[in-house]
């Protein structure tokens, strides 16, 4: 079993509570808007760090990083991405990914909106963490964390790190 922490659109901003939710993972999944190298290292500093670049990442970051990570964890795979769409409407190069690819679960940001939902067509949990930065016009910072074994997923969690506009 691991324990799977799930961050997205940060903008160059990490706090110390975001980074005690870091520490107790086994692995920290962001799904893009990093904002700068710094965060990939700092998390890299506490658990395994897997991420993809975001559209405001600069040519640093997508040159440490893929636009898209297809990951296999308890045997669940994963597809990593920062722009999905909507689900199950979603854009023509994640359409392909799920079809060719067909993972359990997907993980996209972007829209700054925390959701989880299942799509019953493709038979796949979708997860958008939300935004844990303070850039954007998100209302509350959030990431999601939860287990995951060979069975599945478990005690997911969805983290408030307060207002956007009230920083920690």
């Amino acid at each position: 079993m691991k324990k799977i922490l799930l961050v997205s659109d940060t903008h160059s901003y990490l706090d110390d509570t975001i980074l005690k939710y870091v520490k107790g993972s086994d692995i920290t999944i962001h799904a893009g808007d990093l904002g700068s190298e710094d965060i990939i290292d700092t998390i890299k500093k506490y658990t395994f760090f897997i991420g993809v670049y975001g559209n405001i990442d600069d040519h640093q970051i997508r040159s440490t990083l893929k636009e898209n990570e297809i990951i296999n964890i308890e045997n669940h795979k994963f597809l990593i991405t920062h722009i999905a769409g909507k689900c199950p409407n979603y854009n023509k190069k994640v359409k392909k990914l799920i079809s060719d690819e067909k993972p359990q679960i997907l993980i996209y940001g972007h829209s700054h909106l925390l959701k989880v939902e299942y799509d019953k067509k493709n038979q796949l949990t979708v997860i958008n963490p939300g935004a844990a930065g303070k850039h954007g016009f998100h209302r509350k910072r959030t990431m999601i964390r939860f287990k995951i074994s060979k069975s599945g997923l478990s005690d997911m969690e969805i983290i408030e790190l307060g207002e956007r506009g009230k920083l920690s």
